[in-house]
């Protein structure tokens, strides 16, 4: 049993039977009789063991005594106290109306214990319901609680009720305004949302409004957010519920589920569906003919014949998010089903600039922020990167004393959401800072001393949260989709450029290459499998992509032998960029060590003070390269 959820629900069931047991053995059955449990005698006999005192204790209860025996046996009218000894726990009672003014005298004499209990003996049938019937009623009350928190409702019957949150159409604050970024998919949905205010003048042009939109992209994008954008400009009731909340312990109850949901957005249309990770319960069916009647694909059988019922004319629009939109069942993405797919990609510059813009309205920003640049220096950041970048400055400025948050914060925030806090408990040898100075610089001088390469951008050396014990970050003039193989190749080498400025140095390979291994031979792979970048393959797919929006590496669609000849091409890749990047940093050794020697002193370097160490250096160099030019023609002249 591997579900957390029924694990924890066993576990509650065996806690609520054996604290029931508990109950009933303390509480309930102390209150009852215990003539079940007792044989009857005579009163004369009871008098005659008094006098032997071979009773122990005595219960006076209305008309009944009861009276424990001794374990001795007497000889007299032994086959009778034979007969009482074996009842449980040697109990024995009479039955007596009249007045025995001497009795407590006796038991005084006897040295028996005696007390008196006021209330009358319960009957027989009033006890076995009071030791049963308790029992009984927590049982069910217990089961009440469990399936309310197991269905959703507080009976048997709710076991189907959906668990959808519901907003009002007052409730819902967000607005097409909130959500930047997404121009094109704001575009896409606008018409909905004036579906839904203006649905006549739709119907007089014959046009049906499509029944459902599926928003696909990767995390963070702003899916959730967009949708309630919609339900907040249309002005209508919002029910949210995520696909996974479908799918029950047991069989059946996410079919019933999906028609609740359905049945209570009928009732409030015009109203908005929205299922966030539907994969969770629309992945394609198996083809196999294994499992098909478990009860995700009840649940999705269910889903699709909704779908196909409710009429989109009377304003229930359905909308869904998902990161994996290939996974889902083609019945569901038919035309009559979910007729529009949304894009929500990541932003691009524009669109991350209006991103910060919105979360800044949030926060007290300085008038010298410059969100442009922060824009700039974010390629790759979803609107969720985004906020949490503003956030984060934010904090960065409490902690730097500022009233604002200026410039600095921001940028400081842009290295955390990158690479993870400073480490400054972490404490590093002077050797291994030297390492590291050294394997940086490395990757800074083969990103600056090539044509195809973006700028040098920072330079640091600190540790970092991330496991990062140092990194250098590369920042573009402008926004790039496409990349050329020259521009690839120069990546590879500056990737490369680390390693081999550790080997120039201290000629031994260090741990610290690891991230730019992985990433070289990710890059190299892709080149050949993807990009159709290998004179050897040429424009030949040989890799599928297995998930776009999630990250997944790619799976190989050729045989051994042609996987074997892709991972030749990969490492020769590699190797001639490793070469190149050697061939660089030796040609400017004096560049690298003062680079790097800077570095060790201030920790952090800037791209403008890199760059202008590095052009002094070129420049000495020039000037070295000019003087020793001339001295060779003098000495030709000479000649």
């Amino acid at each position: 049993m591997n579900d957390p959820k029924k694990k924890k629900w066993l576990t509650i069931t065996i806690i609520a039977f054996i604290a029931m047991v508990i109950i009933n053995q303390l509480v309930v059955l102390p209150f009852v009789s215990a003539s079940g449990q007792a044989k009857e005698t005579t009163y004369d006999f009871m008098l005659r063991e008094l006098e032997k005192k071979n009773i122990t204790h005595v219960e006076i209860n209305g008309e009944k005594i009861y009276f424990k025996l001794k374990e001795s046996k007497p000889d007299k009218d032994a086959k009778l106290l034979d007969t009482l000894l074996a009842a449980q726990n040697n109990n024995v009672y009479v039955t007596t109306a009249m007045t025995d003014l001497a009795l407590v005298e006796r038991l005084y004499q006897s040295g028996a214990e005696f007390t008196q209990v006021n209330q009358k003996q319960m009957s027989p049938i009033v006890s076995m319901l009071l030791s049963y019937g308790c029992f009984i009623l927590i049982y069910l009350v217990l089961m009440r609680v469990m399936m309310k928190k197991m269905g959703g409702g507080g009976s048997v019957m709710s076991f189907g009720k959906s668990n959808a949150r519901i907003v009002a159409n007052d409730k819902v604050d967000i607005r097409f305004t909130d959500v930047a970024g997404q121009e094109e998919a704001k575009e896409n949905l606008k018409e909905i949302v004036d579906f839904l205010h203006d649905p006549k003048k739709y119907e007089q042009m014959g046009a049906v409004l499509p029944k459902g939109a599926l928003l696909v992209g990767p995390p963070g994008t702003g899916k959730t957010l967009i949708a309630k954008a919609v339900a907040g400009e249309a002005h209508v009731p919002f029910f949210s519920i995520s696909g996974s909340e479908f799918v029950e312990m047991f069989v059946g109850m996410g079919a019933a589920k999906v028609r609740d949901l359905f049945k209570q957005a009928k009732e409030k249309a015009p109203c908005i569906i929205f299922i966030d990770e539907i994969d969770a319960v629309g992945k394609k069916r198996d083809t196999a003919g294994i499992g098909g009647n478990d009860e995700r694909e009840q649940t999705l059988n269910q889903l699709l014949s909704e779908m196909d019922g409710f009429d989109g004319s009377k304003g229930v629009i359905l909308l869904a998010a998902t990161n994996r939109p290939e996974t889902l069942d083609p019945a569901l993405l038919r035309p009559g089903r979910f007729d529009r797919r949304v894009p929500m990609e990541l932003p691009d510059q524009k669109g991350r600039e209006a991103v910060l813009r919105v979360h800044a309205k949030k926060v007290k920003m300085a008038d010298t922020v410059d969100l442009v640049a922060i824009a700039r220096s974010t390629p790759g950041a979803s609107g969720a990167d985004l906020a949490n970048l503003i956030n984060e400055s934010a904090l960065q400025a409490v902690r730097a004393g500022h009233d604002k948050v200026q410039q600095e914060d921001i940028e400081a925030s842009v290295d955390v959401v990158l690479a993870g806090q400073q480490r400054k408990s972490t404490v590093i040898s002077p050797r291994e800072k030297q390492v590291i100075a050294y394997h940086e610089v490395g990757h800074a001088l083969t990103a600056a001393l090539q044509d195809e390469s973006a700028p040098v951008h920072k330079i640091t050396i600190i540790p970092r949260t991330s496991g990062a014990l140092g990194f250098t970050m590369q920042l573009d003039e402008e926004e790039r989709f496409l990349h050329t193989k020259p521009e690839l190749t120069a990546r590879l080498v500056t990737l490369c450029g680390g390693r081999a400025a550790e080997m120039l140095v201290f000629g031994k390979a260090t741990t610290g290459a690891a991230n730019d291994i992985e990433q070289a031979t990710r890059m190299a792979r892709a080149m050949v499998t993807r990009y159709g970048m290998s004179d050897s393959f040429g424009m030949v797919a040989l890799e599928a992509n297995a998930n776009r929006y999630l990250g997944g590496d790619g799976e190989l669609t050729c045989s051994g032998t042609t996987a074997a000849r892709i991972d030749d091409e990969v490492i020769a890749l590699v190797q001639d960029a490793f070469q190149q990047a050697s061939k660089i940093i030796a040609e400017h050794w004096s560049a690298l060590t003062r680079i790097a020697d800077q570095l060790i002193r201030q920790e952090n370097m800037s791209g403008e003070e890199f760059k202008k160490l590095l052009d002094e250096e070129l420049e000495t160099k020039r000037l070295a390269a000019q003087e020793a030019a001339g001295e060779g023609k003098e000495n030709e002249v000479s000649e």
